[in-house]
């Protein structure tokens, strides 16, 4: 993360206080994900995981690929990785959730 401003480090911290954004971040930094392996660890709405994901990519703190049908979602940033890290722990190996339809799951 670049070195920021008491404003940008505010906005920061905002963001990242709001516990269903934290948990996609988790998330992401165990692998890449699409929407619906997100919808399936949250366990919420498509339209809302879909809204989080726009503030964090808004905020440059993920990035999205489309591959087909599906979008998949990562972490910009080595540094958020690192503060992520210090704050939560180790992020732990990517699950395979049954019941989620996307391809890392099925696969």
């Amino acid at each position: 993360m670049k070195n920021r401003t008491h404003q940008e480090a505010s906005t920061l911290f905002h963001i990242l206080s709001h516990q269903v954004r934290l948990r996609i971040l988790d998330e992401l930094r165990k692998d890449e994900a699409c929407v619906c392996h997100l919808q399936a660890v949250l366990k919420r709405p498509q339209a809302y995981v879909s809204q989080q994901l726009r503030v964090l990519r808004e905020a440059d703190l993920v990035t999205d690929e489309r591959d087909g049908m599906l979008v998949y979602y990562r972490l910009t940033d080595p540094e958020l990785e690192r503060l992520l890290d210090n704050v939560l722990g180790p992020a732990g190996e990517p699950v395979c959730l049954a019941g989620c339809p996307c391809p890392r799951c099925q696969g």
